[in-house]
């Protein structure tokens, strides 16, 4: 005979406990019947199981559903939450806190058309005016209300400030605080809100042959992405730091100015290029990118795979006007430079603070 064989009738109740002491084996609970002709010597259930019994039965299965269901609830929100916490906080700025911000949908994510997407709403065309002339830049948006990071050198000497965002629509701006030595602004739209924000990633963490995106407005012509990789690491790029330049051009008319070909001019190895910078000069480590940049792009994002900006675009080589005489047009050439973003999350409360090193 099969020893896994349930020797019991129906209905009969299992149990791990002795015959002997099973609470129904006495012949006085059944009107004094022995039940000896029952398997195994227990007694065949009574007409109806005790209360007690039917709610043990059925309180497993109700608590069995009830935690199927709140694992539902709670893994939905789980998922929610790793979402929010990945897209969000993991964008800490230092000692001034979380900025918030869009992520890369999970469809999409390592794509240049998935970051273009996320991204592109919290990057914004910068339009400074000044005595020396009009400047486009870009700029990226870090608060809801209207907080945007761009450099210095995008609205050092503007006597009116225009942004405009990925919508169309237009603000006027207020600058809040620069830093010349790093090259970095902060400025403030005027009755904001509701913004889409960019969230800060961690420059300690690219790597060389990383995939990065560009997004700003080259030439005026707004929301331009391109792609391409990071160069190399902590090349020392020498700016100037005021709106003066023995080259003629203020920073009015720096990098993005429309019309006038003009490029910002900077430093590096020794050698200026795109111009002179003047004698008022600073020299930080920037990220070095093959993604093309063009006059308009500073100030706008370079952003990895996961949509999380590592770099303040800053700075670009244009063949042009390194060689004097020579015919070659302006444009990329596959050598552009970003301020890491961990240098601009150090910064943050020294520039919302109106000060600047």
């Amino acid at each position: 005979m099969d020893m896994t064989e349930n020797l019991r009738p129906s209905g009969a109740h299992s149990t791990d406990q002795d015959p002997t002491s099973y609470p129904y084996a006495s012949p006085s609970a059944y009107d004094g019947k022995a039940y000896d002709s029952a398997a195994g010597g227990y007694p065949p259930p009574p007409p109806y199981a005790p209360s007690t019994g039917r709610r043990k039965a059925k309180r497993p299965v109700a608590l069995l559903a009830a935690v199927a269901i709140a694992a539902g609830v709670i893994g939905g929100g789980t998922a929610t939450l790793v979402g929010q916490l990945n897209g969000q906080d993991a964008a800490a700025t230092g000692s001034g806190g979380a900025v918030n911000g869009t992520t890369v949908s999970q469809s999409s994510k390592g794509t240049v058309a998935g970051v273009a997407e996320a991204v592109s709403p919290a990057i914004v065309e910068i339009g400074a005016a000044s005595s020396a002339g009009k400047s486009t830049g870009s700029g990226v948006v870090i608060t809801e209300d209207g907080e945007i990071v761009t450099n210095n050198h995008v609205i050092s000497g503007a006597q009116q400030i225009q942004v405009t965002l990925s919508t169309g629509k237009t603000y006027t701006a207020d600058v809040v605080g620069t830093d010349p030595d790093k090259d970095l602004a902060l400025i403030k739209l005027q009755g904001a809100s509701g913004l889409k924000t960019a969230t800060l990633g961690d420059s300690s963490k690219v790597k060389v042959g990383e995939e990065v995106v560009a997004i700003g407005s080259p030439e005026g012509l707004t929301g331009t992405v391109t792609s391409g990789i990071v160069s190399a690491l902590d090349r020392d790029v020498t700016v100037a730091k005021d709106d003066s330049g023995s080259s003629g051009q203020g920073q009015g008319q720096g990098q993005g100015r429309q019309g006038g070909g003009q490029e910002w001019p900077f430093e590096f190895g020794g050698q200026q290029f795109n111009g002179d910078t003047g004698e008022e000069t600073t020299t930080y480590k920037a990220l070095q990118t093959d993604a093309s940049l063009n006059p308009g792009n500073s100030g706008g994002a370079l952003i990895n795979m996961d949509g999380e900006i590592i770099g303040i675009n800053s700075a670009m080589y244009a063949p042009s006007s390194s060689a004097a005489g020579s015919g070659s047009s302006a444009g990329s050439v596959g050598l552009g430079f970003a301020i890491p973003v961990n240098t601009l999350k150090a910064d943050l409360d020294t520039l919302r603070a109106g000060n600047g090193s």
